[in-house]
C-alpha cells in the first residue's frame, strides 16, 4: 500500500518542510486538499524541495475552474517535478458550487466526464501540436495557437483520478479515469459493497485491469504518539464524522450500517447552524468504522486490517516537527500492507 503525506496549506514554508521531511522518511507521495486555501501552492513549492515522492491533488474543485486553467497548471507541475504529478479532481457537491463558487450544478457525472476528456485533449495537443478540437455539451475547446501552447514535454500524460462516491461517478471513475479518490466519510463495508463493484464495472466496460487503476482512501486515518495524543486525535475524528455525515449526499454510508437516523439529525443540526452540537451525537463506537485507530507504534495492523485488500493508498498527516525516524516507521508499515494497484498505464 501506498502512504501520502499530507502537507500543510495555510504555512508554505511548513509545506516545504514537511515535503522534504517525507520524500527522507520514505513516503511515496504528498498530497494537498482544497479547503480554506489553494490546494496547487504548496504542491509547486514542494517540487523544488523534492526529487522522488509524487505529488498530487486531493482534491481540486474542479467546476469553478475552466479545464484550460487547470490543464496549464497541471502541465506545469508535471513538467517541472519531473512526471511526479497526479491530478486528482472533485466536483463537491450542489449548495457549494451553487452558494460558495457561485457555478451552476449541471449534469455533474457527464460534465465530469467532459472535463476529463476536455483535458487530455487540451495535454494531447500540447504535446503532439496537433489540433485541438474538443466539442461537448458542456465545454468546447477548439481555439490553441502557438504562442499559448508550451513545449512538448516528453514526459507520459497526467493521470487523472476523480472523487466518487455516488455509483454514476464510480462507474465514471473505472471507465474514463486513472484512479478514484474514495472520501473520507466512507467505511470498509461501504467500499467494499458498492465502491469497488461499480469501479469494476466501469473497468470492464473500457477493457482495463484493475492493476493499473488506483483506489483511495475510503476512510480517515487517526493516529498520535502516544495514548494521551490520540485521545485528542479521536474527538477531532468525532467532528470530521458529524461534520461530513451532516451532508445528505453521504447518507448511504451511514445507511450501509442502519444509521440513517444520525445522518438525518446531522443533517438537521447542521440545517439550523448548530455546528458545534455535531461531534455530540456521534457514538465513540462507531468511530473506528471510519477510521484505522493508533498510536504511531501500531497504526501499521490498523491500517491492514481497515484498509488491506479494498484500497491502494491512504493518507497520512503529522504535526510539524514530529521525528522523522517516527514517520519513517509509520511508512514502512503501511507499504508492507498487500494492495492490487501495480502502477498506471500509458495508454490514455
Amino acid at each position: 500500500m501506498r502512504a501520502w503525506l499530507s502537507l500543510p496549506l495555510d504555512d508554505w514554508r511548513a509545506a516545504q518542510d514537511m515535503a522534504q521531511a517525507g520524500e527522507e522518511a520514505g513516503f511515496f507521495g504528498l498530497a494537498t486538499s482544497e479547503l480554506a486555501h489553494d490546494p496547487f501552492a504548496p504542491l509547486i513549492l514542494a517540487s523544488t524541495r523534492t526529487g522522488r515522492v509524487k505529488l498530487a491533488t486531493s482534491i481540486v474543485v474542479a467546476f469553478p475552474r475552466s479545464p484550460m486553467v487547470v490543464a496549464a497548471t497541471a502541465w506545469d507541475l508535471q513538467t517541472n517535478s519531473g512526471g511526479r504529478f497526479q491530478l486528482g479532481l472533485g466536483t463537491q457537491v450542489k449548495g457549494h458550487n451553487e452558494r460558495r463558487f457561485s457555478v451552476p450544478w449541471l449534469k455533474p457525472v457527464a460534465r465530469m466526464r467532459e472535463y476529463v476528456e476536455a483535458l487530455r485533449a487540451i495535454w494531447r495537443c500540447w504535446e503532439t501540436g496537433g489540433r485541438l478540437d474538443y466539442q461537448g455539451e458542456h465545454y468546447r475547446f477548439t481555439l490553441m495557437t502557438p504562442e499559448f501552447a508550451p513545449k512538448p514535454s516528453g514526459l507520459p500524460m497526467v493521470p487523472i483520478t476523480i472523487a466518487a462516491v455516488g455509483p454514476d461517478m464510480l462507474r465514471l471513475a473505472g471507465r474514463l479515469c486513472d484512479g478514484a479518490r474514495l472520501h473520507g466519510f466512507c467505511t470498509r463495508r461501504y467500499v467494499e459493497q458498492v465502491c469497488l463493484p461499480r469501479i469494476e464495472e466501469g473497468l470492464a466496460a473500457s477493457g482495463r485491469a484493475r492493476a493499473n487503476f488506483e483506489i483511495s482512501g475510503g476512510g480517515f486515518v487517526t493516529l498520535a504518539a502516544d495514548q494521551d495524543g490520540l485521545r485528542g486525535e479521536i474527538a477531532k475524528l468525532r467532528h470530521r464524522v458529524g461534520f461530513y455525515g451532516s451532508t445528505r449526499t453521504y447518507l448511504g454510508v451511514f445507511a450501509a450500517h442502519g444509521l440513517e437516523d444520525l445522518g438525518l439529525k446531522l443533517h438537521k443540526l447542521s440545517v439550523e447552524g448548530k455546528w458545534d452540537q455535531l461531534a455530540q451525537v456521534v457514538p465513540e463506537e462507531i468511530l473506528p468504522l471510519f477510521s484505522a485507530i493508533g498510536t504511531y507504534r501500531d497504526i501499521g495492523q490498523a491500517v491492514a486490517e481497515r484498509y488491506g485488500g479494498a484500497v491502494d493508498s491512504i493518507r497520512l498527516e503529522f504535526p510539524a516537527g514530529t521525528p522523522a525516524g517516527l514517520m519513517r516507521e509509520v511508512a514502512d508499515e503501511v507499504a508492507h500492507v498487500p494492495s492490487a494497484f501495480q502502477g498506471f498505464s500509458q495508454a490514455a
